[in-house]
């Protein structure tokens, strides 16, 4: 089974669960950014949770499939059109040999999920499949798609869980033009002034279009930090510090206008401040917000943190039983 590219589309990688501890060496988890999203796809076509997905950014690929197979499209909302005519997202959609898959406008949110049974096939790096272009490893010849590649599709996996057709509309992610971020403040946040802070978690931010799998950086009214000296390799910026390592989801402000979220494929480490990370339960609705989305950053502590993780983790196992 394999599928042809015709048209890649803006930027189309293969994507799974991530590529988990190695981020010590500075190579980042990556993954789905929507983790949420390419798992009903995985779920809707009878895959297991770790099968590897196509990720697609704004415009999607147009896709030939070689042979009979099942997909499903997640995330974001986009026409989706086999042979020209429209199927619905966040259903089981069966195509046959020479069926043509292709996309539409987006309608919110950056990125959407094409999801297979059997998974897409490509050879494991570092224990993933997932496309890391700047290491150019994973995915394919670790870049984006690009017409005229062929990928090839997975044996059938038999993940045991009762057929699933379509995926209810209370359990569909929302793509909202205005969120609440939840945040735990740190390692840095006591260098902002007092106004610093409160301009931080009382203003309104707005994503830019400056947005991508390592961050994400917001325009808003800037933070205020302490005046104090810097210590020896720190710089000038009182935004800056002597390097220290980067948690995914840290949040940076550098020269204290413009914070940046750091995401998948984030570095591991430098000479930012953070001030403070995204909960890992609010990382996926980090990635499901489009340029112009009005963010606040609310400041939760650490067993509200695990909490919004339980509940994350038991939506996802009522779906998957």
């Amino acid at each position: 089974m394999a599928f042809e590219i015709l048209e890649s589309g803006l930027s189309t990688t293969v994507q799974d669960q991530g590529r988990i501890g190695y981020y010590r060496y500075g190579i980042p988890q990556g993954g789905s950014m929507d983790q949420y999203s390419a798992s009903l796809g995985n779920r809707l076509v009878g895959n297991t949770p770790a099968e590897a997905v196509l990720e697609c950014t704004y415009i999607g690929p147009k896709i030939v499939t070689k042979t009979a197979a099942v997909i499903a499209v997640t995330g974001a909302p986009v026409d989706v059109l086999v042979n020209g005519t429209p199927v619905p997202q966040f259903e089981r959609i069966q195509l046959e040999a020479g069926d043509e898959l292709r996309f539409g406008v987006i309608q919110g949110g950056t990125k959407y999920f094409i999801a297979v049974h059997g998974g897409i096939d490509v050879p494991e790096v570092l224990g993933s499949r997932s496309t890391y272009p700047i290491g150019a490893i994973g995915g394919v010849n670790g870049r984006a798609l690009a017409a005229g590649d062929i990928v090839p599709v997975g044996a059938g996996v038999e993940n045991g869980l009762p057929l699933l057709e379509r995926i209810a509309e209370d359990d569909r992610p929302v793509f909202s033009k205005v969120v609440e971020v939840r945040v735990m403040l740190g390692l840095y946040d006591h260098n902002l002034s007092e106004n610093g802070l409160d301009s931080l978690l009382n203003s309104e931010w707005t994503l830019t279009p400056v947005a991508d799998r390592m961050g994400l950086r917001y325009s808003g009214p800037g933070v205020q930090w302490k005046e104090r000296e810097q210590p020896f390799g720190a710089g000038q910026d009182p935004s800056n510090i002597v390097d220290a390592g980067y948690a995914v989801g840290s949040i940076q402000i550098p020269g204290g206008t413009q914070p940046i979220i750091l995401h998948r494929d984030a570095v591991s480490g430098g000479g930012y401040a953070m001030v403070a990370t995204v909960i890992s339960a609010d990382m996926d609705l980090v990635a499901r917000c489009a340029p112009g989305t009005k963010t606040r950053f609310i400041s939760v502590t650490m067993e509200q943190a695990l909490e919004a993780r339980s509940e994350n983790a038991a939506r996802i196992t009522r779906i998957w039983s």
